[in-house]
């Protein structure tokens, strides 16, 4: 088993997190929320209420987290590869794996991944959907955050929902990332070689843009599903309102439409572009360096 791709995509993903997390933030918040108008309208009411550390809630767990997340993500994918196919990170270009070989290792990094991040994911979401403003004083009783972190947050949702609770909404994590993060490396895979010549390594300009479409298809896809983990996982704070994945997607459907899926689709896929050029950037970088 390679460590390598562990470790390179443990450093791409904390590069991505840092850019990303504001607008998933914001993406967060319209998936759960009622109260806001738009896209525009969050970000204001954000701001005006809890300042521009109000978009950074539930980053430091993620950071250490969700970095060993993508390291497990990659790492998982580059050795499922290197399983089927016997392709090694070294000569993946001048040896390139088959298309099924490479949905297959996505499916499988994607499955790994879900059930890792679950209980981090869940933590995060809560903590994001805190709209508690930062103050310098004390804060009265009634503006009091649930959650005075993310190991309060961890220890609480234990202790009230016992150890389900950590795991609420990872059926839908798992249908969200199974296929999605085979498409991921697919389209990855199949941008690089079309703007590559045969045998060739990919430049940083190619990395980049393959990088940034393969976020944004990947993303588009997985948004529905997300929708429905989203709100699965803020279902335990305020009394159990879903019985599971498709009481959601019924109840959601039917109490907002079908566009209800489509929340977050235009952000999503905007946040995915530049999250993930810089991620797929950095991954292919720190291989090179490390050789």
């Amino acid at each position: 088993m390679s460590s390598v791709e562990f470790a390179a995509g443990w450093l791409s993903g904390a590069a991505g997190l840092v850019l990303g997390h504001p607008v998933d933030t914001v993406k967060v918040r319209l998936q759960t929320q009622a109260g806001y108008r738009g896209i525009l309208d969050c970000v204001v009411r954000t701001y005006r209420n809890e300042t521009l550390l109000g978009f950074f809630k539930g980053m430091s767990f993620p950071l250490l987290s969700v970095a060993m997340v993508n390291s497990i993500s990659f790492g998982a994918y580059s050795n499922a590869l290197l399983y089927l196919s016997n392709t090694h990170h070294r000569d993946r270009h001048s040896n390139p794996p088959s298309y099924t070989h490479i949905f297959a290792a996505g499916c499988f990094s994607g499955l790994v991944q879900a059930v890792v991040l679950a209980p981090v994911d869940l933590v995060k979401v809560r903590l994001q959907n805190q709209t508690h403003p930062y103050s310098r004083g004390t804060l009265p009783a009634e503006a009091q955050p649930l959650y005075r972190g993310p190991v309060h947050c961890a220890a609480s949702i234990l202790q009230k929902e016992g150890v389900p609770g950590l795991f609420r909404g990872s059926l839908a994590l798992v249908l969200r990332d199974t296929p999605t993060i085979a498409m991921y490396f697919m389209t990855y895979v199949g941008l690089c070689r079309g703007m590559t010549a045969e045998g060739q390594e990919p430049g940083p300009v190619t990395v980049l843009l393959a990088g940034g479409f393969a976020g944004s298809v990947s993303w588009a896809l997985a948004t529905p599903m997300d929708v429905v983990k989203a709100r699965l996982q803020m279902d335990g704070m305020k009394g159990k309102e879903y019985r599971g994945i498709f009481h959601c997607i019924l109840t959601s459907g039917r109490q907002e439409g079908l566009q209800v899926f489509l929340k977050s689709l235009a952000l999503n896929s905007f946040r995915a572009f530049p999250v993930n050029a810089v991620t797929f950037l950095s991954y292919e970088c720190i291989l090179k360096l490390v050789g």
